[in-house]
């Protein structure tokens, strides 16, 4: 059995990145969500092994010193990272994996698991940016500069992913990825098994 792919997926916060991850996964069951770590408490409603597993902190320090942690930082006090467990498990199984994360996550991934797949979503224009976080009318106007300042920053890192997917068009983004995916598996360093099989049965 072929291993699954790891695709790291990343995009500034009004790019679509979770609305294109649902309709991803809900058209292959094959692929599987990475589910993050942190250190903080729960929200009211979330439930623990499904938005998160919730660790304490001597926990999580304990899987990064470990090395069961593929990915990991410090926010605003907490900790937030991707388990190892899980994601070895489901690839080694078959299925691709999805990690939602940003970018500095995305690196720390691509320097553990170079023969990961890495998308990044754009808008198409930081205009029309602009325009999604003003239409949501869920934050100040000095929230959605900062977010606007940190999506610029995290464009500059855009060069680093593998593939980049502009989202003007929900449709056509998530058939994007669908094929960048389809297209990834039939690599020869992915399936040289195949051409090995059809020389044996000759």
């Amino acid at each position: 059995m072929n291993k699954g792919l790891v695709i790291v997926l990343s995009a500034p916060s009004g790019c679509g990145k979770g609305t294109i991850m649902k309709q991803i996964l809900d058209a292959d069951r094959n692929i599987k969500l990475s589910i993050s770590a942190t250190t903080r408490a729960p929200r009211t409603g979330e439930v623990d092994g499904e938005d998160y597993f919730f660790l304490s902190r001597a926990e999580f320090e304990e899987m990064i010193q470990k090395g069961d942690m593929l990915e990991h930082a410090e926010y605003a006090g907490n900790f937030y990272g991707t388990p190892k467990g899980p994601v070895e498990i489901w690839s080694n199984e078959g299925s691709d994996v999805v990690l939602e994360i940003e970018v500095q996550g995305g690196a720390q991934i691509k320097q553990k698991m170079p023969d990961c797949v890495s998308i990044f979503i754009l808008p198409p224009s930081m205009k029309e940016l602009s325009r999604r976080l003003h239409k949501r009318g869920t934050e100040e106007e000095e929230v959605i500069q900062r977010r606007l300042a940190l999506a610029r920053s995290e464009m500059e890192h855009a060069e680093d992913y593998d593939y980049i997917v502009v989202n003007d068009d929900l449709k056509k983004a998530v058939e994007d990825v669908q094929r960048i995916i389809a297209a990834e598996k039939l690599r020869y360093s992915r399936c040289s098994d195949v051409v090995e099989r059809v020389l044996i049965d000759a």
